[in-house]
């Protein structure tokens, strides 16, 4: 990559920035990085389904990295002169009022995973309690639901909000001198990963709820039961949280015999046992890239008032 070369404007092609000097180690990193993201991508979008937690998770660290490398790129003498020197351009505005927006939207996120853990972990003391066992049981499912539904609705708020800052990402035209555009290149891309991976770690939380039908049934009981008997169709269409829905719908339904009611409850601890470590694992991600977000939007504002 040529010292002077420009961003492909069209996604397909593998992410290329420049960056002051080809061979500065920083470079190399967040070429890297760039280039993994594009990887991940493909394979996050390659299906129409929802991106398994493992496969957000993976996103997250990567993303973290890339901030931390972004974060040192700041700290450049070069680039902190760049942004000084042009602190009034529409371009350096626009990207710290989006970190603004993308900020909101990761917090929003953070509140909901905080939310459903609190919601994970009161439904299964009520499967667990035994006095007043059935009542609270039906109780907390019911809680459950409707959390479920409020959630809904606040991830698709924020699915929105990101919807208009990809759109607005993309119709950007750079018309500025050569050092800036580098700059706000690099900034733009790496909002451009990270509207990605936040709309599929909340598509992850918004799937399809199930129907009272219980249509679904047979692929959480199968699945809590044993992987290895899932069809290869069923594992790509569910994931914990799917699961859970599902597992807490069965138990809505009342005219159940006493073993069916027993084996449902079995499952559905199951289903929440799985979905509490999940959700450890996508909000300490979370957490991480809030921070990470905040560091950065610090080092730019910073860099700035220099």
């Amino acid at each position: 990559m040529a010292g002077s070369s420009a961003l492909p404007e069209n996604r397909s092609c593998v992410r290329s920035v420049s960056l002051p000097t080809r061979s500065h180690p920083l470079a190399v990193k967040i070429e890297g990085y760039l280039s993994k993201s594009k990887t991940w991508e493909g394979s996050s979008t390659s299906k129409n389904n929802t991106s398994s937690a493992e496969t957000i998770q993976v996103g997250l660290v990567g993303l973290a990295e890339l901030y931390k490398c972004v974060d040192d790129f700041i700290h450049l003498p070069l680039i902190q002169q760049v942004l000084v020197n042009h602190q009034h351009e529409k371009s350096v505005e626009e990207a710290l009022d989006e970190s603004v927006n993308i900020l909101d939207v990761c917090s929003t996120a953070r509140d909901t995973f905080l939310t459903m853990k609190e919601g994970v972990k009161d439904l299964q003391s009520a499967l667990r309690r035994k006095r007043g066992g059935l009542s609270s049981m039906r109780n907390q499912t019911s809680a459950y639901i409707r959390l479920r539904k409020k959630m809904k609705k606040d991830v698709s708020k924020c699915l929105a909000v990101l919807k208009k800052l990809n759109e607005k990402n993309d119709s950007l035209i750079l018309n500025e001198n050569h050092h800036l555009a580098v700059v706000v290149r690099v900034l733009r891309e790496v909002s451009s990963i990270t509207i990605s991976i936040f709309r599929c770690l909340l598509s992850f939380l918004s799937v399809t709820e199930p129907k009272r039908k219980l249509v679904g049934w047979s692929l959480v009981s199968k699945a809590m039961k044993s992987k290895s008997i899932m069809s290869e169709k069923e594992q790509e269409h569910s994931n914990e949280v799917e699961r859970v829905d599902v597992a807490v719908h069965a138990l809505c339904d009342h005219n159940l015999s006493t073993s069916a009611e027993a084996e449902r409850v079995k499952i559905a601890h199951r289903a929440l046992k799985a979905l509490e470590v999940t959700i450890d694992g996508l909000e300490n991600g979370l957490d991480c890239m809030y921070r990470r977000i905040i560091q950065t939007r610090v080092s730019i504002l910073n860099a700035l008032n220099h």
